[in-house]
């Protein structure tokens, strides 16, 4: 490890979150309302998430929306996070590319998620809401509103992925340890949950279905609402902390990247460092390049259609223009839970429609190997979701020194993989497989859904 730090100070932490949408010359195709078939509008997602949440997602010509300062406070707890020229990769690559991350795994909780999670707990409290709900991949998201609603003194349930709840039962025990109550998806719980594991009694869950559960539990439970924890707008916009800081941090460097990664699942971490510099594409004339880096095993932007589809399992929520593979998607039973997710955002799926991001599969072996080397190069355990985006760099890497090149890259650490090693037991006994998508499938689920025009 011979690694250099990139700080900045409590001062730097950004004022303002930045909303790319405003941006941008062509809008996203609206949301639509499944009841009604017409676009959908804050009031509409009132019943359902805290109202500035509400506001937050449908602002479209606001390009920057003030943090409050209690959420700043709580901020400061961990951020600003640091940058970090990873120099003992490039040695282990041997690559002329110069490769930066940013460590969001230093936050309280190990990840990105309580850039989110605290807005959206302070929102609700502000409101005078007393109970929220949400669902959660591998955990991460879980533990990160648990952390916040306790914060503010909220209740929380939480719908975490059956496979998730067993494969990473740490993660289940710090949303208890922070009073949360984790709920095993699919559950008897709700009528979504019940009729799932009736049709599929062996179904080990998916985030589509935890979303389904946790939207019903929201809408038919007083003084509650829902919380999200990737996918749509408003918590792309909290992400953005993370790229804004880099901004800053590059410039300590005197440097700026060429190439911009990061993992892949609903989109959160990757807008968040992402749309900070994708400004300067829009604005500037920049000609940074954004690579989304997904699993083989559940390959939406790569190989998904571009259609309006529901964000949930069941059907309960609105239909979002969006590259899915169908909400009815049951994806292969990776270590990467957090990605295991069938739809990107109406965002980023039309950024990704008009070729302004880049995506690439990796598979889950390729994704392992690279976790490895980046810890014995660096000395992080880096989570397996955060293990898409390290390979993704390393391809980057790798293609640097056999062009004769020297780009700057930088990605996102979105997490550590210390209550992920269950994980690396199975990698380093060989137990992990591969997994990929039959192309039927795919054509299967979306058939029946409405192209994006």
């Amino acid at each position: 490890m011979n690694s250099k730090k990139y700080l900045l100070q409590e001062s730097d932490i950004p004022t303002a979150w930045y909303n790319i949408v405003a941006d941008m010359d062509v809008k996203p195709r609206p949301i639509i309302n499944p009841a009604t078939r017409q676009p959908l509008t804050a009031e509409d997602l009132f019943p359902l998430f805290s109202e500035e949440a509400a506001r937050q997602e449908m602002n479209t010509v606001d390009p920057w929306i003030t943090i409050p300062e209690p959420v700043r406070d709580m901020y400061r707890i961990w951020r600003p996070t640091p940058l970090v020229r990873a120099i003992g990769l490039e040695r282990a690559l041997d690559t002329p590319a110069k490769i930066f991350f940013k460590n969001e795994s230093v936050s309280p909780v190990g990840s990105h998620k309580l850039n989110s999670a605290i807005p959206q707990a302070f929102y609700c409290k502000e409101q005078g809401v007393t109970n929220v709900t949400t669902e959660t991949g591998a955990g991460q998201w879980g533990a990160a509103l648990a952390l916040a609603c306790r914060s503010f003194g909220l209740d929380l349930a939480v719908y975490m992925v059956k496979i998730s709840y067993n494969q990473k039962p740490y993660r289940r025990s710090i949303m208890q340890t922070y009073g949360a109550e984790v709920i095993a998806s699919p559950s008897m719980s709700t009528k979504a949950g019940r009729k799932i594991i009736t049709d599929h009694p062996n179904y080990q869950g998916s985030l589509g279905t935890a979303i389904s559960e946790a939207v019903e539990l929201a809408m038919s439970t007083p003084n509650c609402k829902y919380a999200l924890g990737s996918v749509l707008n408003h918590v792309s916009l909290h992400q953005t902390v993370i790229g804004l800081e880099a901004e800053k941090q590059m410039a300590m460097a005197d440097a700026y990247p060429d190439v911009v990664i990061a993992c892949f699942g609903g989109g959160s971490n990757f807008s968040g460092i992402a749309y900070p510099f994708l400004r300067h594409n829009l604005k500037d004339g920049a000609k940074t390049r954004f690579i989304a880096a997904e699993p083989a095993a559940c390959p939406k932007l790569t190989r998904g259609k571009f259609v309006y589809d529901f964000g949930d399992e069941a059907g309960y929520t609105p239909m979002i223009p969006m590259y899915s593979l169908g909400h009815d998607f049951a994806p292969a039973n990776i270590h990467a839970g957090g990605l295991r997710y069938h739809g990107a955002g109406s965002v980023v799926s039309e950024l990704r429609n008009q070729g302004l991001v880049d995506a690439v599969d990796i598979a889950q072996l390729e994704a392992f190997d690279a976790a490895v080397l980046f810890a014995k190069a660096e000395g992080i355990i880096p989570a397996p979701e955060s293990s898409h985006a390290i390979a993704a760099t390393i391809r980057e890497a790798i293609r640097a020194k056999e062009e004769s090149t020297s780009p700057t890259i930088l990605f996102n650490l979105s997490g550590h993989g210390l209550i992920d090693m269950a994980s690396y037991d199975r990698y380093l006994a060989g137990d992990l497989a591969d997994y990929t998508v039959d192309e039927a499938v795919i054509e299967a689920n979306t058939q029946s859904l409405t192209q994006v025009k």
